[in-house]
């Protein structure tokens, strides 16, 4: 027996109970073509059609009901254990898989990790550093951190702090070049910006309702923000920085801000959710972690200056 194919069986039960596709995409935070995936292991696997797929429903085959028949006594016996056993557990052990986008790994989760395995001697922990989005199940993931103003409704999750944009430089360099007290002033100055497509360089601000948009121009562009906080301390010019990759700069006095009475706006914006795909028998880990980044992350981003809306 494949027992790899365990989790394809509890998903194969949902979508017959369910009778959509899409449904059980979006109770279980994944995408339909990943839940039409894991049927297909299934079949594959045992060699026979389970479903019968129209347009307009899923039907069993002869073969399918014998395999959901016995699918759902083996979750009834998954549940009962998990009752019995799962909830018994108090420390939290073993290891978490946690997805989270590369700035935010950098700047804010990489350096809370010490101090979490500190507390929770137990726990291993394996940091995802992606910016696309993995799948709670293709790819293995118990936690996810993602920057969006609309969480999908199939999953679990609080947000933990705002993201927000500022431009900064060093002293050095406004002292060579001038401070710039408007967003048109910019066109003036060689400004580092993302360079992914040719909208990076345009730069959106916003105050008190008005909007203005900028072309600017520089030498230099990068799609990391390590690199460009680098590059903007080294006085090339003016960069734009997401706030928790330059709070540690602005504290120290190595680069400061620059408009600050104007929002700068990014596509890159939003609330930062920590997500999860389910509440039910959660391992004591993952309430650890979540736990965990609900107290330190809210008190790290409470700790700077926002810039002004």
């Amino acid at each position: 027996m494949n027992l790899n194919l365990l989790p394809d069986l509890a998903l194969f039960v949902q979508i017959v109970d369910q009778g959509s596709f899409s449904a059980v995409a979006r109770q279980s935070g994944i995408t339909p073509s990943a839940v039409s995936r894991s049927v297909s292991r299934l079949e594959r696997e045992m060699g026979c059609k389970l479903l019968q797929r129209t347009t307009r429903k899923l039907r069993l085959s002869d073969a399918g009901e014998t395999v959901y028949q016995h699918a759902q006594q083996m979750l009834e016996a998954a549940r009962q254990a998990m009752d019995s056993a799962g909830s018994r557990q108090t420390v939290a052990q073993g290891k978490l898989t946690l997805s989270v986008p590369k700035a935010i790994g950098r700047f804010v989760i990489h350096p809370l990790m010490m101090a979490f395995f500190h507390r929770y001697p137990q726990v291993d922990v394996c940091l995802r550093l992606e910016d696309r989005p993995l799948d709670f199940i293709d790819d293995g993931i118990d936690l996810a951190l993602r920057i969006t103003d609309t969480p999908s409704p199939g999953l679990h999750g609080k947000p933990l702090m705002p993201v927000t944009h500022v431009i900064c430089a060093t002293e050095a360099y406004l002292q060579r070049h001038g401070m710039p007290h408007t967003p048109q002033e910019l066109r003036a100055h060689s400004c580092i910006s993302l360079g992914e497509t040719p909208a990076d360089a345009r730069w959106k601000f916003r105050r008190e309702g008005k909007t203005e948009t900028v072309q600017t121009y520089g030498r230099y562009a990068a799609n990391h923000t390590a690199v460009r906080l680098d590059a903007v301390k080294q006085h090339l010019g003016i960069g734009s920085l997401p706030l928790f990759t330059a709070r540690e700069a602005l504290a120290n006095g190595d680069i400061v801000q620059v408009l600050p009475e104007w929002e700068f706006i990014s596509s890159y914006s939003g609330d930062l959710w920590l997500l999860w795909a389910g509440d039910k028998h959660m391992p004591a880990r993952m309430r650890a972690m979540i736990d965990y980044l609900s107290e330190t992350v809210p008190a790290l981003n409470a700790g700077s200056t926002e810039p002004a809306k």
